[in-house]
């Protein structure tokens, strides 16, 4: 099994967030939820995750915008962050890696591709 990583969850969908979570525990993950794109900035600087699963349309600031921001932060500089996401338009991935997306998962995604890929 490999190594217990910090995963901060970022979905405006509540349950889809809580689920997410609660399979990353499952497999021995630490994680924190946020549902919002503040809740996620201020998350990320107390938790500080290995890697971050985020929504990009978000109430408030969305998800490209928190990606740029959690990329200005220097206690994130190691950490890897997906777009998990229903925005899957060639503009929008172009966006996503401006932004600073790692990966970039379209809605719907297997659990199992998340796992493989990112984790």
């Amino acid at each position: 099994m490999q190594a217990s990583l910090r995963v901060l969850v970022v979905d405006d969908n509540v349950d889809a967030a809580r689920t997410l979570a609660m399979n990353l525990r499952l497999m021995g993950h630490q994680t924190r939820t946020a549902y919002d794109g503040e809740e996620a900035l201020a998350a990320a600087a107390h938790f500080v995750p290995d890697r971050v699963l985020l929504d990009i349309g978000l109430p408030g600031a969305d998800g490209y915008e928190v990606a740029r921001r959690m990329r200005n932060m220097p206690e994130l500089a190691g950490t890897r962050i997906a777009a998990v996401t229903g925005y899957g338009s060639a503009e929008d991935r172009q966006k996503g890696r401006e932004a600073g997306f790692d990966e970039y998962f379209v809605k719907p995604v297997a659990f199992e591709v998340i796992v493989e890929v990112f984790l």
